[in-house]
């Protein structure tokens, strides 16, 4: 007898099926779990692009200026490096991680957030990434279920907490990360899973126009740069999304808590007032924000009327 072939949206509804046949509390620790490994590679990806890629750009140089001789000789990092290798080091002494020293979260805590070998402290930005993934796991299943929806939720909320940790560390916002997102949204809303395709388009457009228009009435009326281009390409990513009805709610959002964070810590004075202030990650809490709870602020302004 021959055997029914299976489109791929039978695949997933069959697979959504199965996963909600278990128990809410075994999915909800898969998801918990599942959550933490994935931040654990995200705390891969934010220690290592930035290495990666300023590799890139010195060997675009060299090829460019034909500069000889070996490039990364003084990084201290072996020639072929990436995402998968070397395995995990100590970026201190080099020591590489034992497994039970790779576990999310439960090996900081048990090394008291230090190097087993050398006793360097290690930042608390590894447990706080894992332990954000793993709450957007969490907050991805309990909102959207066990669907496709809510994977996709996760991937767009492991992008952002990349992205937002790499431009808190180096102010930078990567095309490698941005352009994919702009792209997965518009990949992901062609059925319609958030908003409809035409809605995401727009919102793509209106994302990144929105931002660029700033930039340049800043420029003009100041001279100087307001705000770098990866902004308008996270906004116009989130857009994607999202929709371009999120938009005013995600910029809101970014700049109130950004005004917010940037006022204290000129009080406090943690950092001068001229000083910039990366702006991805206060819209990545935007977007979060509206990825999870929808448009609250919409609903204070019908209030209001």
């Amino acid at each position: 007898m021959p055997v029914p072939f299976l489109s791929a949206p039978d695949t997933a509804i069959s697979f959504a099926t199965a996963l909600g046949a278990l128990p809410s509390g075994v999915l909800m620790g898969f998801a918990i779990v599942f959550g933490l490994v994935i931040g654990s590679f995200l705390n891969v990806v934010v220690h290592r692009l930035p290495i990666m890629l300023e590799r890139a750009w010195r060997a675009d140089v060299a090829e460019a200026t034909g500069t000889p001789g070996p490039l990364f000789e003084n990084d201290g990092l072996p020639t072929r490096y990436n995402l998968w290798l070397p395995r995990s080091a100590c970026p201190h002494c080099g020591h590489a991680l034992r497994a039970w020293e790779n576990i999310p979260v439960f090996s900081w805590i048990a090394l008291r957030g230090r190097c087993s070998d050398c006793h360097a402290r290690v930042s608390m930005r590894y447990p706080l990434i894992e332990l954000a993934s793993a709450a957007c796991a969490a907050g991805a299943l309990i909102v959207f279920g066990p669907s496709g929806k809510a994977l996709a939720a996760f991937a767009l909320c492991a992008a952002l907490i990349a992205a937002s940790a790499i431009d808190l560390e180096h102010q930078m916002l990567y095309d490698e990360i941005t352009q994919p997102l702009l792209w997965a949204g518009l990949i992901v809303n062609f059925a319609g899973t958030f908003v409809g395709l035409r809605e995401a388009v727009i919102g793509a457009v209106a994302g990144y126009l929105a931002l660029w228009c700033v930039y340049w009435i800043f420029k003009l009326l100041r001279g100087i740069e307001g705000m770098g281009h990866g902004d308008f390409k996270l906004l116009a990513a989130l857009g994607a999304w999202l929709g371009w009805s999120a938009l005013p709610q995600i910029v809101v959002i970014a700049a109130v808590a950004g005004a917010l964070v940037g006022i204290a810590a000129t009080l406090s004075g943690r950092m001068r007032f001229e000083e910039p202030l990366p702006f991805g990650p206060y819209l990545a809490a935007g977007a979060l924000v509206t990825l999870f709870a929808g448009t609250p602020l919409y609903g204070l302004f019908a209030w209001g009327n």
